[in-house]
């Protein structure tokens, strides 16, 4: 099984900064990454994915706050998060999936259930 391990979260104040790594799925074939989070009582939410070809997707909360990149040589994609608000509160994943045969890429980008290998998550918790 595939296994990933995530880093870099931590406690910020709201419009504070982090970047998340995760280590270990970035150099499979065609495969897309993806970040989730899951605060506690609530399900968990895409929040930004990147494919092969440079595509990426991001949930329209954090839409010109965070920025997704992968370095496949480095075998790692990154989440740059800015300005973070409380609602960002939460723990965050990386994740696998492959191509999705005759599936538009911005169709499943963000959802959860379609991914197939998960990291162990990183905790960011944002204080106002």
């Amino acid at each position: 099984q595939v296994q990933a391990v995530e880093s870099g979260g931590g406690s910020v104040q709201a419009g504070g900064s982090l970047r998340l790594s995760c280590v270990g799925f970035g150099g499979y074939g065609s495969s897309s990454l993806g970040w989730f989070r899951q605060a506690p009582g609530k399900e968990r939410e895409g929040v930004a994915a990147i494919n092969r070809a440079e595509i990426t997707c991001y949930a329209d909360s954090v839409k010109g706050r965070f920025t997704i990149s992968q370095d496949s040589a480095q075998n790692t994609v990154y989440l740059l998060m800015n300005s973070l608000e409380v609602e960002d509160t939460g723990m965050y994943y990386c994740a696998r999936v492959p191509p999705l045969a005759g599936r538009p890429y911005n169709r499943y980008c963000l959802n959860p259930s379609e991914y197939r290998d998960w990291g162990q998550g990183t905790q960011v918790t944002v204080s106002s």
